[in-house]
């Protein structure tokens, strides 16, 4: 199951992040050139195709809808490609068609590769324009040649991070091996190679062995590996295109490494302040001396303005008399400090490092009063109510302000009410928003319904939100008690 803090973590990035942003087809009024497929078509389609991106979609998600027009606009222009190259949709939100492309029920854009064998994730624009250029670069090689000058001027430009092969011969094991990078990491990464050195920036007159270059807008601006094993290869390149200090501050051209920072699986310290405030030098010096001091310990270090950053007030708990604050994730755990002071920040995570810390947790305040017939769980009452009370629970992940949430709380009450004489069943809320998730819940829609049985059983409700539907499922899950079982019946 996906973790309930990196969840959050995504949550949280998702607002600022074109990479995170859940761009597919829907419907498209004028002649439509992107395919649609299902169940019934859609292994014998892709078996005939060695490349074909797949957009996952749902007929009721807005950004769907939206977003739709530049899907279409773009599969119009590839499918006069030579070869034409194929956009296609799958309609996710009907049950047959769960699992196609790796579909796990979250909306999304695959690139299916080898007749379906090969399926990665579209990390790319999404305007039609973009889209078009993705795609076309990500159907030709996993790594382009450079042979001139030219060459390296259109391809390393000053504002990208680019990867590049030095080898004496485009053969043996380093070539491949290098190949077998540039094929995994290609739906972020541009890989090109080349057998003269000279051609590149800085480059040596000659190299004697082959040589792995990463150019970077930041920091020592390159970098080196002669090391070819491929997780070497990989380690080295998730590392090397994260700065040491990643800046947050709404400018678009620093949303690439905001995402690398995000994806990158060093633990993460984050640092919010008011970049406009008086103290903002004072820290951002500070701050930097820290990562450079922590450079190499698995922690990877991003620095917000909190101007183009609030939201993250709102997800931490946090009020505006807190601010400045760091925030720590590590291993699904969170340190925070509010109100800290740029002298603070080394001390803090010294303490860390030496386990000193103790863990920081969101929760809403627990009820002085908790009679109503849907029970309300916070984090702090989480763990003794769902699993520790022995008992059968309904448990609704939800939003209050959530349209369909609202809906649903009616259906939810009078289900609860039906169980008020049955001290086996409790029917309860967790506000996802006012409190960290503190187990393994995979929340991808709200509102989200699990079911724990007396015995520990967890399972996710996936049918209809109605009061009869909900009764038969925990009648159905339900743990029976030792003691004769009360025959409940409605109360009208």
């Amino acid at each position: 199951m996906a973790s309930a803090i990196s969840l959050c973590f995504v949550i949280l990035f998702t607002f600022h992040s074109s990479l995170l942003v859940l761009i597919v087809a829907g419907t498209y009024d004028s002649q439509e050139f992107v395919v649609e497929l299902d169940h019934s078509n859609f292994t014998d389609f892709v078996s005939k195709l060695d490349f074909l991106i797949v957009s996952l979609y749902s007929p009721g998600c807005g950004r769907c809808k939206k977003l739709a027009p530049e899907y279409e606009k773009a599969a119009n222009i590839l499918s006069k490609h030579n070869p034409p190259l194929v956009l296609a949709k799958v309609d996710i939100s009907k049950q047959a068609n769960e699992g196609l492309a790796g579909s796990d029920g979250r909306i999304s854009i695959k690139i299916v590769r080898e007749g379906g064998k090969n399926v990665q994730e579209y990390k790319g624009p999404y305007d039609a324009e973009g889209i078009v250029k993705y795609v076309k670069r990500q159907y030709g090689p996993a790594s382009t040649e450079i042979n001139t000058l030219k060459d390296a001027q259109i391809f390393l430009s000053d504002n990208k991070i680019a990867i590049v092969g030095i080898f004496p011969h485009f053969s043996g094991e380093e070539f491949e091996n290098y190949t077998i990078l540039a094929k995994k990491l290609r739906p972020t990464e541009e890989f090109f190679h080349t057998s003269d050195a000279k051609l590149l920036p800085w480059g040596e007159s000659s190299v004697p062995s082959p040589l792995m270059k990463v150019f970077k807008p930041f920091d020592e601006l390159f970098v080196d590996t002669q090391d070819f094993d491929v997780n070497a290869l990989e380690k080295f390149v998730e590392e090397s295109i994260v700065p040491t200090v990643t800046i947050m501050d709404g400018d678009q051209r620093n949303q690439r490494l905001v995402d690398n920072f995000m994806y990158n699986s060093n633990s993460k310290v984050m640092l919010f302040i008011n970049f406009s405030s008086e103290v903002a030098a004072s820290f951002k010096y500070k701050y930097h001396e820290l990562a450079e001091l922590y450079k190499g310990n698995n922690l990877s270090f991003l620095m917000a303005d909190i101007g183009v950053s609030s939201h993250a007030t709102k997800q931490y708990g946090i009020k505006d008399d807190q601010i400045p604050f760091v925030i720590l994730l590590s291993d699904g755990t969170k340190y925070l400090k509010s109100n800290v002071e740029p002298d603070e920040l080394s001390p803090w995570l010294k303490k860390y490092k030496d386990g000193e810390l103790e863990p920081y947790i969101k929760s809403e305040p627990i009820p002085e009063h908790n009679d109503e017939p849907v029970k309300v769980v916070v984090a702090h009452t989480f763990q003794d109510i769902v699993f520790n009370s022995r008992k059968n629970v309904l448990l609704e992940f939800y939003a209050p302000s959530h349209k369909v949430c609202k809906e649903q709380a009616s259906v939810f009450e009078d289900l609860a009410i039906s169980y008020r004489r049955d001290p086996d069943v409790i029917i309860a809320k967790f506000d996802i928003f006012a409190n960290d998730i503190l187990h393994d819940f995979e929340i991808w829609k709200l509102p989200t319904v699990y079911f724990k049985s007396a015995d520990g059983n967890i399972s996710q409700y996936t049918g209809y939100a109605t009061k009869e539907d909900f009764r038969d499922f925990i009648e159905k899950n339900r743990s029976k008690p030792a003691d004769k079982h009360l025959d409940v019946k409605d109360e009208l």
